[in-house]
């Protein structure tokens, strides 16, 4: 499928999703985000593909919110239908099964934030701004900004952001917790290469079981949480991957995993 507001790109069972429109600072439109549900769901199809990582074109901008000029012509009905599909891209996007980073070289406004907090995990370049400013125009975060800020950052670390519509820093954001790693620009891109290898050199199965049992437990209680481990533990142990990966320590050799159930 040809693309025209992204770049998808995938080598070696790393796929790369870069945002394209940098006139426009890579703002999202209806456009762009069309593509980008097509190229999740291409992802989501191809067994080849074990790490995907979202970074923008340019370097000044990873995301930088919604395209007000589109935004602008919304009337209430068209804004509720531009907010649930924005939710159904991210939640589709926070749902897959395989390791996501967010490799964010600038701006990361509004959208771009709310993109961002639905990866697994943030890398960011030195320059990199993060912010919800909604508010500095009469609305408030419409992709699940309200709802996954507060939950990686605090409900009053959030609050503050989103009733003050201010930017904070790549080394804020590490401070707070928002991102994993800060970066110089020129080597980002490098710097989350290397995670992205170390992740593809793991099991398939085991990668999905604990993504699926982290992002599900957090909004449990600790008893079922620990509930859901122990039968992804359980699942994960009649793998093919646990069997190499036993065997390859008791052999004192590399595993080389290949996926799949017994």
């Amino acid at each position: 499928m040809g693309y025209a507001n992204i770049i998808f790109e995938t080598e070696n069972g790393i796929a790369t999703i870069s945002f394209n429109r940098p006139k426009a600072l890579n703002a999202l439109n209806v456009q762009l985000l069309q593509e980008f549900t097509g190229a999740i769901n291409e992802i989501d199809q191809d067994e080849s593909i074990r790490v995907l990582i979202l970074t923008g074109s340019g370097d000044k901008s990873f995301v930088a919110g919604a395209d007000i000029t589109e935004l602008a012509t919304f009337d209430a009905l068209q804004a509720k239908m531009f907010s649930q599909f924005g939710h159904a891209v991210i939640d589709h996007l926070q749902q897959l099964a395989i390791p996501v980073i967010a490799a964010v070289n600038g701006y990361a406004l509004g959208g771009g934030t709310e993109i961002a907090l639905a990866c697994d995990f943030i890398y960011a370049a030195e320059n990199a701004m993060f912010g919800l400013p909604e508010i500095t125009l009469g609305l408030i975060p419409g992709f699940g900004g309200t709802q996954r800020l507060s939950r990686l950052v605090g409900k009053n670390r959030a609050k503050e952001m989103i009733f003050t519509g201010s930017m904070i820093s790549a080394a804020e954001a590490l401070q707070i917790g928002l991102v994993n790693r800060v970066c110089p620009q020129e080597t980002l891109m490098d710097e989350v290469l290397k995670t992205a290898g170390q992740i593809v050199s793991k099991g398939r199965v085991s990668l999905r079981a604990a993504k699926q049992v982290i992002n599900s437990g957090t909004d449990a209680d600790l008893t079922t949480g620990n509930k859901m481990e122990i039968d992804a533990f359980a699942l994960c142990m009649v793998s093919e991957d646990a069997r190499e990966g036993t065997r390859a320590f008791l052999e004192k050799r590399r595993p080389e995993f290949k996926g799949g159930l017994k």
